[in-house]
């Protein structure tokens, strides 16, 4: 092999020769192999090898699964094995259209990694016997490409993501490349179109490559698809205009279909290696054509040209189960016996029910098999990032509340430092948004990746970047999921309300980590970290469209096993959470943070303590040391927490006797009960701050709702009254968002008064000052387009100032 850089290899060293005629008869060998486990994981549950006729006991009685994708599935991994042998090539398999799952399921057995993971799926009959059952069975393996499935990083049990995914697995990754199929049907997705453009942001020299291979067989569930019915040269003009260079290989008749795709398969991975031996041994980096390959063969290829009178193959009635009465209807139960014979099984295993030496044989060897390769195992090769102490970007503090700063500038610092110490496996990504979100101090040592044209006057721009900016949360997100699930690490900045636009995608990732838990070959990958900032309480000046901080509520619907939810009331918290957060392992965590300038309260000792404990009793801003509280005020984010001391300060004007306890809560989850999250608190903990009688005014972050479905099991539940975001505000002033949605200091102090039993008979001057204030508020916003000087000059005095001048 030719080296372009010490230790690393090119997509190939010299052009392989043309294979033979032999080599074509053992490849459709190997793809019958593989078709005939498909179809036998969709319909049989005994009788595997077909030594008697096929009675209806041997057919399973609820028959799931897609075949339809499948047999070009394992046409395509066939071909991609021959190449890894004869290149010696590092290659994994993505595969978009998911539901093809049992062919890389029948690959993996036919490579022997499936039994080496799964001894009990043994290479015998019994083993064959029992991949059969597995698949679509109460017990068993779902019918997608799942985590169960060694070699999978990508599920594709929902469509869109499978060329993000796949790019993100290649970056930093020189050596890899990625085989990535694209379906017709997927290819009609947001986020697949999206995907293209990934092209745009690969480095030829540090980056592996992604060849894309779209499976153009026509259909979907009961439609046409559309790439499939626009004329050769529109498709072509349009994959063109993404940056690609498509080979086309359509027909099918297998001789001519193996010989047509073995040569496309040559001549892209020729380019491949031409592209980057020209950028690594010459530092051109301009942008080339890459390859890509379209695949145009029939929807469920091999299978019964017709049922019943009816068209099967190359129809949208391949798509899932192309017949579905097999076990009660004799007819069709001949045509699965006669489908199944047709790839003649006798000649693919030997008595014992193994598969023959040409058909075991004709794989990569040991980590070269794509159901072997370490990358889809990403945990398997992470490596620890390497930290810098992120006490030492602590922000000092004159005393709590009296100092401000912008806590995701100071964040950017410290991952300005990390990018420093990793540079070839920490990321961070964002829709166009890290600068607006105040991270912009890693600039100072990378740029934006960026490898479409550069013109003067553009900002830090160039192919070697790390700073992965598009304006597509979808992309930021599948590029993230690729790079964690190979063992590299990575943070997703989002402006909090748009961050919904991956809820979907959370959802799936959220899914295979859970179900990686249960794998034990399946190794730890770095946690998902998002930071959401831009948030909603800072959104006055965008309006109602940016304000939605209801991703908070979205992730809580997951198993507890596998999210986190951090809200830290400035930078220090901000600090010890991020690096928390970026040293953890099966984790979603998200981060929510502001950026802009706010008052600080703890010094770096302080914050590191109360973030230990995920929540804790403010003592300096209480007033109940000793004794019981009258109310215990709880608040969760940086907004709450400071309209929560300013209403200390208001309520101990008018009361100075009033025993308050303030309780900050910055680990969301230990809110929960310990029986529901692994954070939870236990209820003797959770009654020592909230009390088990008084009332707790809590001014929350986000929706309203879900502390209390966070508390619902508490024993003063009954007295939590929760005060947040209820869908009120547009462009308005950042104090009048808080009274819009009734979190303001004045608002929190008048729910004390309403709800502490004492103040009702003596609360009533009170109250008409607080009212009269949010009038003359409302009044004095409208006439000088800013909030009150008491508002935004306002800082934290401390309780025995405050008693003593009042």
């Amino acid at each position: 092999m030719q080296s372009r850089t010490a230790g690393s290899r090119t997509a190939a060293s010299s052009e392989p020769a043309v294979p033979v005629d032999s080599e074509f008869h053992d490849l459709d060998a190997w793809w019958r192999a593989a078709n005939y486990l498909s179809v036998g994981q969709i319909y049989l549950m005994d009788n595997p090898l077909l030594r008697e006729p096929l009675r209806p006991e041997h057919i399973k009685p609820r028959l799931l699964g897609h075949w339809g994708t499948t047999p070009g599935l394992n046409f395509i991994y066939a071909h991609l094995n021959r190449v890894i042998t004869a290149r010696d090539l590092d290659m994994v398999y993505v595969m978009g259209p998911g539901h093809g799952g049992p062919g890389p399921v029948a690959a993996g057995w036919l490579e022997g990694t499936y039994s080496e993971r799964y001894p009990q799926v043994s290479q015998d009959e019994a083993g064959m016997a029992r991949l059969f059952t597995q698949f679509s069975f109460p017990g068993g393996i779902p019918s997608h490409v799942a985590p169960e499935t060694p070699g999978s990083i990508h599920e594709g049990g929902e469509l869109g993501y499978s060329l993000a995914h796949a790019y993100g697995a290649a970056f930093d990754n020189p050596d890899l490349i990625v085989a990535a199929v694209v379906g017709d049907g997927e290819a009609e997705t947001g986020p697949l179109a999206a995907s293209w453009h990934s092209t745009k942001f690969v480095d030829p020299q540090r980056d592996g490559a992604v060849l894309p291979i779209l499976h153009l067989n026509g259909y979907k569930i009961a439609n046409p698809t559309v790439l499939a019915r626009i004329d050769d040269d529109e498709l072509h003009s349009l994959l063109r205009g993404y940056g690609h260079e498509p080979i086309v290989v359509a027909g099918s008749d297998p001789a001519q279909m193996h010989r047509a795709f073995a040569a496309a398969l040559d001549r892209a991975l020729n380019r491949i290696s031409e592209i980057q031996e020209r950028a690594r041994e010459t530092g051109d980096t301009a942008r080339p054509a890459w390859p890509m390959i379209v695949l145009q063969s029939p929807k469920g290829w091999t299978g019964p040209a017709e049922v019943d009178g009816t068209p099967i193959e190359g129809s949208w009635r391949a798509h899932q189960v192309p017949f579905g009465n097999a076990r009660n209807d004799s007819g069709h139960r001949k045509i699965l016996e006669e489908w199944m014979r047709s790839y003649r099984p006798e000649e693919l295993f030997d008595d014992t029910g193994a598969p023959v030496p040409t058909i075991r044989d004709l794989h990569p060897e040991g980590a070269r098999r794509m159901s072997a390769n370490p990358h889809a195992n990403g945990g398997a090769i992470l490596r620890d990032l390497v930290f810098p102490d992120f006490r030492d970007y602590a922000v000092g503090l004159g005393g709590p509340g009296t100092d401000t700063a912008e806590a995701t500038r100071v964040l950017g610092e410290f991952l300005r430092d990390i990018m420093v110490r990793n540079p070839t496996t920490f990321r961070m990504f964002a829709p166009d948004e890290n600068n607006s979100n105040r991270l912009d101090a890693v600039l100072e040592v990378t740029d934006r990746t960026w490898n479409a044209r550069i013109v003067p006057g553009d900002d830090r721009l160039a192919p070697d970047g790390r700073v992965m900016e598009v304006l597509s949360e979808h992309m930021c997100q599948g590029w993230l999921e690729g790079y964690l699930l190979t063992g590299r690490h990575g943070l997703f900045s989002c402006y909090e309300a748009f961050v919904h636009v991956v809820d979907s995608m959370f959802n799936q990732h959220a899914k295979w980590l859970r179900t990686t838990n249960r794998i034990e070959w399946r190794q730890p990958i770095p946690s998902l970290n998002y930071l959401l900032t831009s948030h909603v309480w800072r959104q006055d000046h965008n309006g109602f469209s940016h304000q939605d901080p209801g991703f908070i509520d979205h992730v809580v619907n997951k198993k507890a096993e596998v999210i986190r939810v951090y809200l830290p009331p400035d930078a220090n918290t901000l600090l010890s959470v991020a690096d928390h957060c970026l040293r953890s392992r099966q984790y979603v965590n998200v981060i929510v943070a502001g950026k802009q300038p706010e008052l600080q309260y703890l010094d770096m000792d302080s914050a590191v303590t109360h973030c230990t404990k995920g929540i804790g009793i403010w003592e300096w801003a209480s007033t109940d040391a000793g004794t019981e509280p009258d109310v215990v005020l709880g608040c969760a984010g940086d907004v709450p927490t400071k309209e929560t001391l300013a209403a200390v300060e208001i309520l101990l004007g008018f009361f100075p006797d009033l025993k308050i306890r303030v309780v900050n809560v910055v680990d969301l989850m230990r809110l929960q009960d310990d029986r529901e999250h692994p954070h939870g608190l236990p209820a003797a903990d959770f009654d020592a701050l909230f009390t088990t009688d008084k009332p707790v005014i809590f001014a929350f972050h986000g929706y309203p709702w879900l502390i209390h479905r966070l508390t619902y099991r508490r024993t003063n539940h009954d007295n939590i009254h929760v005060r947040g975001y209820i869908e009120e505000g547009t462009t308005t002033t950042p104090f009048d968002m808080c009274v819009l949605n009734r979190i303001d200091r004045f608002h929190l102090a008048k729910d004390v008064i309403d709800r502490v039993e004492r103040l009702r008979p003596i609360g009533a001057h009170a109250r008409e000052h607080l009212l009269d204030t949010l009038a003359e508020h409302h009044r004095y916003i409208r006439i000088h387009g800013e909030d009150m000087p008491e508002i935004t000059q306002w800082q934290w005095r401390g309780p025995e100032t405050v008693t003593t001048s009042s």
